[in-house]
């Protein structure tokens, strides 16, 4: 199994960030390696979405574990591995949240998906981070 964690801290509640997991319509606009995204039923454990890369390809995926303002989980299997990240809000002390990527990606060829999987988690969560605290987003499309 290869396994990665990235965070970032940030000043607002888990409340706040919430709505920008859960409007997958709005990812592209804080996630670059997101073209588009299409949810297939609500934001809840078993349902899929389709998300289309810069390059056109096209990945589904299925939530698993989902956890309103704490956390859930996206699984997807490319050419036999399977790659699951979770996505955590942690409260801080004082107020603030701790957003989480974690992976845990198994199969042939866990170690190169998975250094291509995260290599933008640090730019993804900054960008989460920043639209978190200006309040400038849509909760709903």
């Amino acid at each position: 199994m290869w396994t990665h964690e990235h965070s970032i801290d940030a000043s607002v509640p888990a409340e706040r960030v919430w709505p920008l997991f859960t409007n997958t319509g709005q990812w592209p606009r804080w996630n670059a390696g997101v073209a588009a995204i299409e949810l297939h039923g609500p934001f809840a454990d078993g349902s899929t979405f389709t998300m289309t890369l810069p390059d056109g390809a096209q990945l589904t995926s299925t939530l698993r574990d989902v956890h309103p303002n704490r956390s859930f989980s996206d699984e997807t299997t490319v050419d036999g591995t399977l790659v699951v990240v979770i996505h955590s809000l942690d409260p801080l002390p004082g107020g603030g949240t701790r957003i989480r990527y974690a992976t845990e990606i198994t199969g042939p060829a866990a170690a190169d998906i998975g250094q291509a999987v995260t290599a933008d988690f640090p730019d993804v969560l900054a960008a989460l981070k920043q639209l978190a605290e200006s309040g400038a987003y849509r909760t709903h499309e």
